[in-house]
């Protein structure tokens, strides 16, 4: 459980393999957004159960300066995904996998190319060719099929075999692939050296572009070349909150970032205890928690005005008092909000400038949509799901509009001079996971990877279930859970290390230079350092 530390530079990432392409870039001279690239593209290769070109990303980036941006790499619901057009298919709700559910621009690629221009001015950049170069290698000479990625495509094969491309490759003979054996994705890695070639915005025009936008077409998606011709990511402010640690940062709308930081915001208005994993500590959380997600499940999507409303809450002093002064620290709320679902890969750089990166992409569910496009071997992302078949209110199906979005990645300036990265997968897990190992680290002295390693929580869904119970890993005092238990709190116990709880990562930087890393044992990540 040792925080590994080191001088000139670390990554983070739920896969190993990824971190040290990563790292590679960093030796070579690369600054930390190019790391997060390189290893971006590598999780497509080698992790590409969670993570790939067809899903949407979001980054928040410190620089030393005391600058942070954030970028907005959500693609947009396709003009044809229309209520008519699902209504005509005899649907309700969006399906989960199929075409259908392929209803929205991937954005991943051009947030790639957003953080690039940012990282221009820092550092010489590094060729393209040189970022994506382990991403190629792993696709077209092979990698190794991990236990999670095994473990889903037998556990999903039926749902997973509708889509032919998908069933010849990876469900060959209707035999899964299975862990341990090496496999090729030979159109990835096309993909990826077209790229090289033509540059990323070729992902959104050229030849590039109507390949997929026919496969698309051609798998029954709505999406059609000119929804990828109008696609941009975004450059903007990220959200922040300030608390008697330092400021926190988060993403805007159509993300879940305010709950991430609206959890925190109201623990720290709470009272505070000798230590962690006290009653108080978990209860204070939690009801954080359903505070924060209350708002976020009425007041966070793709709406205009969602952003303005949380920048001026989070600005609000006596709004969060207020809120914070909702939470009883003896007795639960009661809880039976829906949540939300969600596969990802989070991962963070910083390097020897103190450049400090957190970055999130995901599919949505794992594999996505299901729909594996044959000419550029991607998997597209069903992130447009999370649509409501509705003409107004949360998360309608307007076209053009953007989806919910459970990715958040997260940053903090801490008070001492500390800057912190943090982020995991898991969907309605994130805000609390980020909110578990905050807590631990910054306000307990808690050891980074220990943070991590220790067990966790999580309020609501996990994957295939609709109980909103509390999940509890074993490990907690028997005093501290019989106290939840008075208190209220339904409590479902899950086995030690569960994978509902997310593969989470987390990097900081103290102010005399030194780095601390840490990433979590429930994935297949590593810290790689130099």
């Amino acid at each position: 459980m040792q925080t590994p530390n080191s001088l000139r530079g670390m990554v983070t990432s739920p896969h190993h393999l990824a971190s040290q392409a990563g790292l590679d870039v960093l030796k070579d001279g690369g600054t930390a957004i190019e790391a997060v690239v390189a290893t971006a593209a590598a999780l497509a290769a080698v992790y590409p159960h969670m993570t790939g070109l067809g899903g949407d990303g979001f980054w928040v980036i410190s620089y030393p300066n005391g600058k942070t941006i954030a970028i907005d790499a959500c693609g947009r619901l396709a003009r044809n995904a229309t209520l008519d057009l699902y209504a005509q298919a005899g649907h309700s709700i969006i399906p989960w996998r199929g075409g259908l559910a392929a209803n929205t621009v991937a954005g991943t690629v051009s947030g790639w190319e957003a953080a690039l221009k940012e990282s221009a001015g820092h550092q010489p950049n590094l060729p393209l060719e040189r970022l994506l170069r382990d991403a190629i290698h792993y696709a077209s000479t092979g990698r190794v099929v991990s236990e999670s990625e095994a473990g889903l495509l037998k556990s999903k094969q039926a749902e997973l075999s509708g889509d032919p491309t998908f069933r010849a490759t990876c469900l060959p003979g209707d035999a899964p692939w299975v862990e341990g054996s090496i496999q090729t994705s030979p159109f990835l890695a096309a993909t990826l050296r077209s790229l090289v070639q033509h540059g990323l915005r070729s992902f959104y025009e050229g030849d590039l572009a109507k390949g997929m936008a026919a496969d698309l077409e051609v798998a029954g998606s709505p999406l059609r070349l000119d929804d990828f011709l109008t696609h941009q990511a975004e450059v903007k402010a990220p959200l922040e909150v300030q608390t008697s640690l330092g400021t926190l940062y988060n993403m805007a709308p159509p993300t879940q970032g305010a709950a991430s930081l609206l959890i925190l915001a109201l623990e720290d208005r709470l009272p505070h205890h000798d230590g962690p994993e006290t009653f108080e500590h978990l209860h204070g959380l939690i009801e954080a928690t359903k505070q924060a997600f209350r708002y976020r499940n009425r007041e966070i999507d793709g709406r205009s005005t969602a952003e303005a409303d949380i920048r001026a809450l989070l600005a609000d002093q006596n709004a969060l008092d207020g809120m914070a002064a909702r939470i009883s620290m003896t007795e639960a709320f009661p809880w039976t909000e829906e949540t939300q679902w969600g596969d990802t890969t989070w991962m963070g750089a910083i390097d020897s400038n103190g450049v400090a990166v957190s970055m999130i992409q995901s599919l949505y569910f794992e594999f996505g949509s299901g729909v594996m496009l044959p000419q550029s071997g991607l998997f597209w992302q069903n992130r447009g799901s999370s649509f409501r078949l509705k003409p107004s209110g949360w998360n309608c199906l307007l076209p053009g509009s953007k989806p919910f979005h459970t990715l958040n990645p997260a940053a903090a300036r801490l008070n001492d001079g500390r800057t912190m990265v943090y982020g995991t997968m898991g969907g309605e897990g994130q805000p609390q996971t980020q909110a578990a190992i905050f807590s631990r680290y910054t306000r307990y002295g808690v050891p980074l990877q220990e943070a991590i390693c220790r067990p966790r929580w999580l309020l609501g869904r996990t994957w295939g279930e609709e109980s909103t119970s509390l999940k509890l890993e074993p490990g907690f005092a028997p005093e501290v859970v019989q106290a939840l238990h008075k208190a209220g709190h339904v409590i479902e116990e899950l086995p030690s290390l569960s994978s509902v709880m997310g593969h989470a990562g987390a990097i900081v930087r103290h102010s005399n230079g030194r780095f601390e890393g840490a990433t979590d044992p429930r994935s297949d990540g590593a810290v790689a350092a130099w």
